[in-house]
């Protein structure tokens, strides 16, 4: 597998070079889809925007959904104005707006104006939508019209416009009233009806909408409930907009969940890939590096301040990071609770209280249980039961302390608007470390007589 990939990448990169447009059309269909994304991610700027140039826009579309979104933006960056343009005009109207937002507003507009008019103008109006809402995340790509048509209309013009509907969602045919929705019809409907039928007696009236307005959480809500290929969009007027798809939705969900996943370890910014500029990756990095090292000097100078009680109990040295690390570790599981639960909707911010009742029953076993497993360590170590004590009983109350953070912290940054997945783990990371080390310390400090 291995020879066969870095294979396909010396083809292609040959292929480029040579200028081959059939060669490589013909060896981009026999490649399977992340062999496409694995050879694409590993040409250069100059390769990537080449290949571009010498495939179909059509084929530049199918390759741009293929790569990570983040890639796609890259890309289009780095191609000139026009090839961009004919290749976003082949694009679903959803995967347009991905793109155009992430451009800056000098390359977004120079692009626009070489797209086609009316391709344009949509991806303007929905562009104002914010991207995890019902009108971020529908397609335009639809057949709706008008209740009064026949039957055998709608076969006449889906036949004379067969080139422009074959890349619509064609499952299902909405029918409307003066523009306002008015319900659904199947496709296998239209087909079994006489040519006479009007679309008003055969549709569906009963037929599920969603505001354009709805926020993702209600739309992960409304496909878990019912099992719908899509749903369409509606504003206040009921004016139909468009159709968000199940798939976009699970596609959304992953992706908040891979970006807080991101920020959860430092990765700041979104979606980082090693195709990417090498200062934006270590700019991105170094945000959160910067801000977690002045944590980490706060948290190291409660040692400072036990310095001679170190310098006497050196075997406590042995246990510090042990204290620190196991508290932090049960501190992040606690946030990562509160994390999904805030996601999923089945937690609100306002339940702190609650929260940390439960934390803190979760985290008296735990602590318990740890602090004893450490302290039978210590007494094996040193062979002092008191050693054991001041560790085990400094881990025990880390312990509870850690998870009652973990778990109450991201319900009260959500509360303040700040994002969660971000700043929790410094947090957590800060304050149980300067515990762990001041219980840890005081304790061997009470207790010094038994353990020199």
């Amino acid at each position: 597998m291995e020879n066969i990939e870095k294979r396909n990448i010396e083809i292609l990169e040959s292929l480029i070079e040579a200028g081959n447009e059939d060669d490589l059309h013909d060896l981009l269909e026999a490649m399977k889809a992340d062999e496409i994304v694995h050879a694409f991610s590993h040409l250069n700027k100059e390769q990537r925007a080449l290949l571009l140039d010498l495939i179909s826009s059509e084929n530049g579309a199918k390759l741009l959904e293929l790569v990570p979104q983040s890639q796609a933006v890259q890309t289009i960056e780095e191609i000139d104005n026009e090839t961009a343009a004919s290749i976003l005009n082949e694009l679903y109207s959803d995967d347009q707006v991905d793109i155009i937002a992430e451009l800056d507003e000098e390359d977004a507009n120079a692009i626009l104006d070489e797209m086609i008019p009316a391709e344009a103008e949509n991806v303007r109006k929905l562009i104002g939508y914010d991207s995890d809402c019902a009108g971020g995340l529908m397609v335009t790509e639809y057949l709706a019209f008008e209740a009064d048509m026949t039957v055998g209309q709608i076969t006449a013009e889906l036949q004379q416009k067969a080139d422009v509907y074959e890349d619509y969602h064609v499952q299902y045919i909405y029918v409307l009233e003066e523009g306002r929705f008015l319900g659904v019809l199947q496709m296998r409907d239209v087909v079994l009806s006489r040519g006479n039928t009007k679309l008003r007696s055969i549709v569906n009236t009963k037929a599920f909408t969603v505001r354009d307005s709805d926020g993702l959480d209600d739309l992960i809500e409304f496909f878990h409930k019912y099992d719908f290929f899509g749903v369409p969009v509606v504003d206040e007027q009921e004016q139909l907009l468009g159709l968000v798809l199940r798939r976009d939705v699970q596609e959304a969900e992953s992706g908040r969940s891979n970006y807080e996943m991101l920020e959860t370890q430092g990765i700041v910014g979104g979606e980082e890939l090693r195709t990417m500029p090498v200062l934006l990756r270590s700019k991105r990095r170094l945000s959160w590096l910067s801000v977690n090292i002045l944590l980490n000097i706060i948290a190291a100078s409660v040692i400072a301040l036990y310095q001679d009680t170190l310098e006497q109990v050196i075997a406590l040295a042995v246990f510090l990071p042990v204290i620190s690390d196991m508290s932090g570790c049960s501190g992040n599981q606690a946030v990562a609770v509160s994390l999904r639960e805030l996601s999923l909707g089945v937690v609100k911010p306002y339940e702190l209280a609650r929260v940390l009742w439960q934390e803190i029953k979760v985290g008296l076993i735990n602590g318990v249980v740890l602090g004893i497993l450490i302290g039978i360590a210590a007494f094996l170590y040193q062979g002092n039961g008191y050693l054991g004590l001041v560790v085990g009983g400094a881990l025990a109350i880390n312990t509870i302390v850690a998870v009652s953070i973990g778990g109450t912290i991201p319900l009260f940054l959500k509360k303040l608007n700040t994002d969660p997945a971000l700043a929790s783990g410094p947090i957590l990371t800060t304050v149980t470390d300067m515990l762990g080390f001041f219980l840890a310390l005081t304790f061997a400090g009470m207790a010094m007589g038994y353990l020199v």
